[in-house]
């Protein structure tokens, strides 16, 4: 991914925060796009790439933490908040939440830096993560309803001739479903398959506790 690919928002109803934001971003190699409020944020195009958000408290519509607590059961960017008012409630919430850190007005250049770089990493990852769960839960939905059966039967570590019995059918005819779950979820082994079953949360066969 290239910087033009991520993006850091800044949230902060003071104009001159915001351009001294941008500047340093921009001096960084950095792309910033910088907001007044909470609604300006929520109504803006967020681009498909790692972000961050560096937030105020203080805004003139809701205030930021009103604003993480609105958007924190949806996808959203790690939050860096900043703020001129910082007291210990409002950092606990805050951290509570999941923010990545509180920074009190004056903060540190080089440390906020830091800090726009750990969460732009960790969004990325965040995104090749659910890119990775995606293609998996697109396999796992084009298998067939007796291969969804086999699946579970598979991973729980039964024999072929155990799995076959359970469905009723020979262990001919679900060597070849289970080699169509191989191909289908382009697993390159069993341990493999086991792997991206456990991601799917596919829940094991309880025959398997009878071998």
């Amino acid at each position: 991914m290239t910087p033009t690919d991520q993006v850091v928002f800044i949230v902060d109803d003071d104009y001159r925060i915001r351009e001294a934001l941008q500047d340093l971003l921009a001096a960084a190699g950095l792309r910033a796009v910088a907001l007044a409020s909470a609604g300006e944020y929520l109504a803006c195009s967020k681009p498909d790439g790692a972000a961050c958000l560096i937030l105020d408290v203080e805004l003139p519509d809701i205030n930021g933490l009103d604003l993480q607590q609105q958007i924190g059961g949806g996808d959203h960017p790690p939050i860096i908040f900043v703020s001129g008012h910082a007291n210990v409630p409002s950092t606990v919430r805050a951290m509570k939440a999941g923010a990545m850190d509180f920074l009190t007005k004056p903060f540190d250049d080089q440390e906020l830096l830091g800090l726009v770089r750990t969460a732009l990493a960790q969004d990325r990852e965040r995104r090749l993560r659910q890119a990775d769960l995606g293609r998996l839960q697109r396999r796992f939905q084009s298998l067939t309803p007796r291969e969804h059966e086999v699946l579970p039967l598979v991973v729980s570590g039964l024999l072929n001739k155990q799995a076959a019995a359970h469905l009723g059918i020979s262990e001919v005819t679900l060597q070849i479903h289970r080699a169509n779950v191989m191909r289908k979820m382009a697993a390159d082994s069993l341990a493999d398959l086991v792997r991206m079953a456990d991601c799917l949360h596919v829940p094991l066969s309880p025959q398997s506790r009878r071998v």
